[in-house]
């Protein structure tokens, strides 16, 4: 099963994190990567179900999210190739946060999985949470 795991140190308390990234039809902290998020339905950001598309094209729902865990699971449902529904089934994304308790920073890690006869989503994947982990240990440096 092809997957994708990134992680970072982000110089902000856990809770500062959890603020910013909590919701799911937010993306302003990645203006960079994420150019438009449009919410879908009347759902918000914060309950399961939610519906997203991104840069007019990664259509995306929230399928869990855990304010005590700090943790976010969410599906692409479609998308550009290699992510599109013809190439691969059964995406699902993770993020969760951590505190380090010794310095009130944050780790996060953000990983995925899904099936698939090609690996080509892998490396697609992988840069796109890359970027946006950086954009949010930059954004959230103190």
């Amino acid at each position: 099963m092809p997957n994708t795991y990134q992680s970072a140190v982000v110089n902000a308390p856990l809770e500062q994190v959890w603020t910013t990234i909590k919701n799911f039809h937010d993306f302003s902290w990645a203006p960079n990567v994420i150019t438009k998020c449009e919410s879908v339905g009347d759902l918000e950001g914060t309950v399961v179900g939610a519906k997203r598309v991104l840069n007019e094209a990664f259509h995306e729902t929230l399928i869990s999210w855990d304010e005590q865990k700090h943790c976010i699971r969410y599906s692409i449902d479609d998308g550009p190739s290699p992510v599109s529904s013809q190439e691969i089934q059964n995406y699902v994304g993770n993020i969760r946060l951590l505190p380090i308790t010794n310095n009130d920073t944050t780790f996060v890690e953000w990983s995925s999985a899904w099936e698939s006869v090609s690996q080509e989503a892998e490396d697609f994947c992988h840069n796109i949470y890359v970027a946006l982990l950086d954009h949010l240990a930059k954004g959230m440096a103190q």
